[in-house]
């Protein structure tokens, strides 16, 4: 086996990338199908995770009322973008990790502010 075939895999990823890379032992060699076909795959669901969760983060957060052309655009963007991001960061960042904790402060604000203008709303009606 030539050295040059042969990527180191680090053994202190964060939990999400570990739970998607855990197939592959410490080294992965790229001449062999499967080895590379596990990588892929274990990329191809660290993206996917991210892209869910960049998506949940965005509409608890920062959605506006938008033509469906605009928010086309938009998806299209966050699905470009979580991929440049995923690429260069999945693996050494707590990138999904974030983007849940992100998502979770966001839907719990959402949700309170939900709560909130149906009480205004409950009491302007008694008034």
């Amino acid at each position: 086996m030539q050295s040059g075939t042969v990527i180191e895999v680090p053994n202190n990823l964060w939990p999400v990338a570990d739970f998607f890379m855990k197939d592959l032992g410490g080294q992965v060699n790229i001449a062999n199908e499967t080895e590379m076909a596990s990588i892929i795959r274990g990329f191809f669901f660290l993206y996917l995770t991210v892209v869910v969760l960049a998506i949940l983060a965005y509409k608890f957060g920062f959605a506006k009322k938008l033509s469906p052309l605009q928010s086309f655009i938009i998806y299209i963007l966050l699905f470009v973008g979580m991929f440049f991001l995923t690429l260069i960061f999945g693996l050494n960042l707590p990138l999904a990790e974030s983007l849940f904790i992100i998502a979770v402060v966001m839907g719990v604000y959402r949700l309170r502010l939900f709560q909130e203008r149906k009480h205004n709303n409950q009491k302007k009606a008694e008034q």
